[in-house]
């Protein structure tokens, strides 16, 4: 196992669990992986990977951001917010996520995904595979999501307008051992996403890019 260093005050660190390659994606240099960014409404998710892909897209990187938002309308709609609707959601942005990450897509996954064990079984999903996978907690406070409040649903929940809110009336339940941890109230976003970069490159998961604009870039957040 391998520990990766991040500069102190800004993203402390957990183990990595080195991903394991089908044989077939080696022998095609196929480099994707899935990065599920977790954490709390307003926590940064979205920000930090809209501002990752980007920094990897400049450098010739095949990127997609997986919005949790936008899966919600387009693949997940009609599913609620109760634990089996959340698990069915989330397994089936780990799906996608993994098809993309298997065809050498570096795929963000800014989703809440509250429950550990719905994260495990879009790991194992991956494990299976051979498709590296990375869990990145985004460890804001609930009081500083709060402060933030970027789709107002705090104060909705605080009015009594809306019931279950992640991490206030609904559980969240964090990651003991993510891949990495990042506290955004202590760093901004553009060093969380060097962090994160960083962290992929020394794990061999980013291929050298190709020029910004080539022919062959066609996936880009």
């Amino acid at each position: 196992m391998t520990t990766t260093d991040v500069p102190p005050g800004r993203a402390a660190t957990s183990q990595i669990h080195p991903p394991q390659r089908h044989p077939q994606r080696q022998e095609k240099n196929v480099t994707g992986a899935t990065v599920w960014l977790t954490g709390l409404p307003s926590a940064g998710k979205t920000s930090l990977a809209r501002e990752l892909a980007a920094l990897l897209a400049a450098g010739g990187h095949r990127t997609e951001v997986l919005d949790g938002d936008e899966v919600r309308t387009f693949l997940s709609a009609g599913l609620g917010f109760g634990r089996a609707d959340r698990d069915t959601n989330v397994q089936r942005i780990g799906f996608v996520a993994e098809l993309l990450a298997s065809h050498g897509v570096t795929v963000l996954v800014p989703v809440i995904a509250p429950y550990a064990q719905s994260r495990a079984a879009v790991r194992e999903r991956h494990a299976e595979n051979g498709t590296p996978y990375l869990e990145v907690h985004v460890a804001t406070p609930v009081e500083v999501c709060a402060e933030r409040d970027v789709k107002g649903l705090y104060a909705r929940q605080a009015a009594g307008e809306i019931s279950g809110l992640t991490g206030v009336d609904d559980p969240y339940e964090a990651p003991e051992a993510p891949d990495l941890r990042i506290e955004t109230q202590t760093s901004t976003v553009a060093e969380s996403a060097e962090s994160l970069r960083a962290l992929l490159a020394g794990l061999g998961l980013l291929a050298p890019g190709r020029p910004s604009g080539s022919d062959d870039e066609r996936l880009s957040a």
